[in-house]
């Protein structure tokens, strides 16, 4: 591009010299020549690229280790509960892909689509960069910032894998190392700014305030076996969504509470009750897999970073598809956590443990432990499907995988089921699976899981309907 710029400047020097000389009407044609030659946002942007290798020539490894190792951080940081998780994953996929999309030769960055984003920095035009560096130095940065309570010894697990990647990728050239790096913490340094004001800075540390008054009356959420008096992130819902049509989404009205047998309330949760009595033993088996508890695993927003991982991986996607997968992956699972706890804490439905104990059978005990926060919408479906649909996007609607995320736990001996791979078909199906997970667990009816399910995927398409391609 800087060779095609220099012969246009030549060629503007020449039909300027003849306007100048009695050549009128060549005058119209240079106002037509400049301004067709006028240098664009993207233009910064592409004259980077004839000195770059593209973000496409390069591999998935600096992705696949970061996304490893911030699962590993989610599960083992106090306080990463599944909304302060969600938000984590959705900036580090943002950073990630904003570290490499200059160096992208179709990625368009998501300045000024996201709300409050009005700029990052940019590279250096008409300077090299190694994309591959550019990213190390960003997940490093940022995942230091998102999870500074974390242990000593995952903080040397981050400097170790920085230094070790940075070595796989250097080039000769030293400059244009440090260049990388610069760029790449600098962008994580800002991104890191810019998620300050979201309403979710430091929530790690206020998942369960005092100062929340909770409803009562005649249907609302009340503690139930696991004994949390105060309901989790009560104030998520008031979050800053990473897309404004995400924070738009009407929250959908759950069945009006009621006691009655004949009412169609109570026989959503006679439903789930009946089907208590009767679990197979694969359904307990998928009850099991997907609870995802916060601090056992890497919670069930890190559950759909996992399975984008995999994608991923299964798919050899190079370093700009990999990003991009993280970021909408991320950006999805954020947004579907502040959207649905905003409908929980709207509504406050009872638990199926407290409603089924009150209207149904008062010795009932409950597959799994309620979680502490209402029960409509489901959390797990929300997010999964949210998921789902950027990755159905990204890899189509028949991409079959293996979701390997809890092989390595022990067996849960309190209910003798193991932990075994799953195998699905498609995104979706893994998503219903999550979905049907809760029903199966004694956490949510059926209602609770459609809603979950269809507001997801609203969420999805919109993170699908931003402008990712130039």
């Amino acid at each position: 591009m800087l060779h095609t710029l220099l012969i246009t400047t030549k060629s503007q020097s020449r039909w300027a010299c003849l306007a100048r000389y009695g050549h009128p009407l060549l005058l119209v044609l240079l106002v037509i020549l400049l301004e067709a030659h006028r240098v664009q946002p993207d233009d910064v942007v592409e004259s980077v690229l004839p000195l770059s290798k593209p973000a496409e020539q390069y591999g998935n490894d600096v992705a696949v280790k970061w996304v490893s190792l911030q699962l590993k951080l989610t599960k083992s940081t106090a306080g990463f509960t599944p909304p302060v998780a969600s938000r984590a994953y959705g900036y580090a996929g943002l950073t990630m892909y904003e570290s490499i999309v200059p160096g992208s030769a179709t990625g368009k960055t998501l300045v000024g689509q996201l709300q409050a984003l009005t700029s990052l920095p940019q590279p250096e035009s008409g300077q090299a960069y190694n994309w591959a560096l550019s990213a190390n130095a960003a997940q490093a940065a940022i995942l230091r910032s998102l999870y500074p309570k974390t242990s000593d010894a995952n903080k040397v697990t981050i400097d170790s894998l920085e230094n070790a990647l940075k070595a796989q990728f250097e080039d000769t050239d030293i400059t244009i190392n440090q260049r990388s790096v610069s760029f790449g913490k600098k962008l994580a340094e800002a991104i890191f700014e810019y998620s300050k004001s979201d309403g979710g800075h430091e929530g790690y540390t206020r998942n369960f305030p005092a100062s929340y008054a909770l409803p009562t009356g005649a249907g609302m959420w009340q503690m139930t076996e696991n004994g949390q008096k105060i309901p989790m992130q009560p104030y998520w819902g008031q979050n800053r969504t990473f897309l404004k049509a995400n924070s738009e989404l009407v929250a959908p009205m759950p069945l009006p509470y009621s006691t009655q047998v004949n009412s169609p309330f109570f026989k959503e949760y006679f439903d789930m009750y009946a089907k208590s009595k009767v679990l197979t033993k694969t359904e307990k088996e998928i009850a099991v897999w997907w609870a995802d508890d916060p601090g056992l695993t890497f919670t069930p927003p890190g559950h759909s970073y996992n399975i984008a991982r995999i994608a991923v991986v299964t798919a050899k996607a190079d370093l700009a598809k990999a990003a991009e997968t993280f970021a909408r992956t991320g950006l999805s699972v954020s947004d579907a956590f502040v959207h649905c706890w905003r409908c929980k804490f709207k509504f406050n439905n009872l638990r199926p443990y407290t409603y089924i104990r009150l209207a149904i059978d008062p010795i009932w005990q409950a597959f799994w432990p309620a979680p502490p926060f209402p029960g409509f919408p489901s959390g797990h479906a929300t997010q999964s499907s949210a998921a789902a649909a950027v990755m159905t996007a990204l890899y189509g609607d028949n991409f079959s995988f293996t979701d390997d995320s809890h092989v390595s736990r022990v067996k849960d001996t309190q209910r003798n089921v193991e932990f075994k791979a799953r195998s699905f078909k498609s995104f979706v199906e893994a998503a219903q699976e999550s979905a049907d997970s809760r029903l199966f667990g004694s956490i949510h009816t059926r209602q609770d899981n459609a809603t979950g399910l269809a507001e997801g995927k609203k969420i999805g398409s919109n993170v699908n309907a931003l402008a990712w391609k130039k």
